[in-house]
């Protein structure tokens, strides 16, 4: 199957876009791959406005989205891998969604080291009157 956290934040981003409030990514800046003005990183974090009115050339694909924005009035090109997001949300009241390290998509589940056995029961009858 497809990755399904694309997909999630594709929704959320509409959602919050729907509801006329202004939709922001956390980001982990040090996931390999991204590409932010690194002066706007703190803790290993950015925190970006995805607004329409506040970036240009949108792309969110099942791999990373990409935009232009300005910081201090700089235009910058950025890119964010999908798994790079920690969150989708609104700004305006906080509504949307965190992504543990272990999303599902991120990392296959381990593998189970002890087979398990099948539990065989034999039947038992009752007589009912």
């Amino acid at each position: 199957m497809t990755p399904l956290k694309p997909y999630l934040v594709r929704s959320l981003y509409e959602w919050i876009l729907e509801n006329g409030m202004t939709p922001y990514l956390l980001v982990d800046a040090n996931y390999e791959g991204v590409i932010v003005p690194t002066a706007y990183v703190s803790d290993e974090r950015i925190i970006l406005n995805t607004s329409p009115s506040a970036v240009e050339n949108w792309v969110l694909d099942n791999e990373a989205v990409s935009f232009s924005a300005r910081f201090s009035g700089i235009s910058e090109n950025l890119y964010v891998p999908i798994n790079a997001i920690m969150a989708a949300y609104a700004k305006e009241n906080g509504k949307g969604m965190m992504f543990d390290d272990r999303f599902e998509d991120d990392i296959p589940p381990e593998p189970n080291n002890k087979p398990e056995k099948p539990i065989t029961k034999k039947p038992v009858l009752k007589i009912v009157k």
